[in-house]
């Protein structure tokens, strides 16, 4: 128990570091973009997002490997096997070494002949976009190469040096956004605003590296070939590489049909809702990334009361944390939007809506899908949740090609996010005796119970007052306010009430003293 209390207390230490970070983050982001999408224009910004989204695309290889290489490291720490750690950190190392040459000779070859025919972009812009397009190769390999080091921050916990590296990247792309917006010279935007973004994530790499080099003992280099080690860690990598495959299809390989489809402004709409969703989904990813370790560690330790407590609570409470946010943007997008872009594409105002619920639907399988991975074995559910979530690009090539929106994307991914959610829960039962019931009883039917309530006010305030600043000063404080009790009354257990109670009395006292 004392263990437990231990853990809690460094899950909410981690979270309220995270948040610090964010905070900052999410008011210097939305100006930041603000700034950036009138420097560039529509076009440009909307060349920047499909250009660098398809080169997010052949990432679907690091992806599996990063969450391959988080596992492993939590999971050896959670062990305490330290020379196996050291063994899982090397191996990891020397394949994205080898995956970074693998990626550059693809994204030369293919890539590059993709860009300039199949791709719709203004011709007048196409020698830009191919500059974007290397500047986002070298930032992509960048990536790679931090991606065991990264994760060795996270499997320690030590969410502080997120919190100030975060900061310190906040703060000079600032200076970069404000540099392309205001600057006197003579230059093509595009292409200077690609190339400061490289030069930071080279500066944002080297510390990064250095901090692990100097903090973790087992961030060294070691040029051996541990054959278990390289055989466990292919092989989850390589069932994980099917689901990577088919989350990236979702979001990118969507964005890249609406580009071929519609054209680049689109893109921008998509971007622009992406930016909000990213602000406000960010609440609950901190609060996942400092719970995540727990969930594996736990696993590895063999306490499954504990964790399944992790990842039932997790996901409620991630889920709440976003709809406290998430209710007032639904509702007052329009007024939002004009407040802070003045001008946008059309069709944004439902992009960010759509999206905004696709996130409250999929943060519900966040903790599920740290469970699995926890377990090691993950082939059936990869070939079967995987092969679910990759209907989200088909559908939506036959949902363009037959003439429908492109809101019709997205309620696509939301159909599939449910059915994805469905037969997590179904493998976890098999897997971990984790009960389906239970989790549809006391999860998914609360969280919806919780949002069906937390909406009944601010619906009646949207539809009874007149468009403006009067009901947006209405409804967006009395929404936060009517969701907290919602979540509070409803969604809250008695003992995670009195926990909530005591937290709060504590921090009245301090205040007082």
């Amino acid at each position: 128990m004392n263990d437990h209390a231990e853990n809690s207390k460094r899950i909410a230490k981690n979270t309220l570091m995270l948040y610090a970070r964010m905070l900052f983050s999410m008011v210097v982001s939305l100006y930041t973009s603000s700034v950036i999408i009138n420097a560039l224009g529509e076009v440009d910004f909307g060349v920047y997002g499909a250009v660098g989204g398809f080169v997010a695309m052949f990432s679907m290889i690091s992806s599996s490997l990063s969450s391959s290489t988080s596992r492993f490291l939590t999971f050896e720490l959670g062990k305490g096997d330290t020379q196996h750690l050291k063994a899982v950190f090397s191996t990891s190392l020397l394949i994205h070494i080898v995956l970074a040459v693998l990626v550059f000779i693809l994204a030369e070859s293919i890539g590059v002949w993709f860009l300039n025919n199949k791709m719709t972009i203004p011709a007048e812009r196409l020698y830009a976009a191919n500059w974007v397009f290397q500047a986002s190769i070298v930032s992509f390999m960048l990536s790679l190469f931090s991606v065991p080091y990264n994760a060795s921050i996270i499997a320690h916990e030590r969410m502080s040096a997120f919190a100030y590296i975060g900061i310190f990247d906040v703060v000079i792309r600032l200076g970069i956004v404000l540099f392309i917006a205001f600057s006197p010279w003579n230059f093509d935007r595009l292409i200077v605003y690609s190339l400061l973004v490289v030069a930071l994530g080279i500066i944002n790499q080297t510390i990064y590296l250095w901090y692990c080099r100097r903090n973790f003992e087992e961030c060294q280099l070691r040029i051996s070939f541990d054959r278990t080690c390289w055989k466990e860690m292919s092989g989850f990598a390589g069932w994980n590489f099917i689901g990577c495959t088919a989350g990236l299809l979702k979001d990118h390989g969507v964005n890249i049909l609406l580009n071929i489809f519609i054209g680049p402004v689109l893109n921008t709409a998509r971007s622009i809702a992406g930016t909000v969703n990213g602000a406000v989904s960010s609440f609950a990813g901190n609060f996942m990334v400092a719970l995540n370790p727990q969930i594996t560690k736990s696993y590895a330790s063999g306490d499954h009361t504990y964790m399944f407590s992790l990842v039932e609570r997790g996901s409620r409470f991630s889920f709440y944390i976003i709809l406290i946010l998430a209710l007032p943007i639904l509702f007052e997008t329009e007024f939002i939007l004009d407040l802070w872009l003045k001008q946008y594409p059309a069709h944004t105002v439902n992009f960010i809506r759509l999206i905004l619920l696709l996130t409250l639907s999929d943060i519900l399988s966040n903790t599920l899908i740290n469970l699995q991975a926890a377990t090691g074995k993950i082939r059936n559910y990869q070939l079967a949740v995987g092969s679910m979530l990759m209907m989200n690009f088909p559908l939506s090539y036959v949902c363009l090609h037959m003439g429908f929106p492109p809101e019709s994307t997205l309620i696509v991914a939301l159909f599939v996010s449910v059915c994805c959610m469905i037969l997590r829960l179904w493998f976890l039962r098999k897997m971990v005796n984790m009960s389906m019931r239970h989790f549809l009883k006391y999860v998914y039917l609360n969280v919806w119970i919780v949002s069906l309530t937390a909406a009944i006010l601010p619906t009646i305030l949207h539809t009874s007052l007149h468009a403006g600043w009067q009901r947006f000063l209405i409804l967006v404080p009395t929404s936060i306010c009517w969701s907290i009790l919602a979540v509070y009354f409803i969604g809250c257990s008695q003992q995670e009430r009195v926990f909530l109670n005591s937290k709060i009395r504590n921090i009245k006292q301090k205040f007082i003293r």
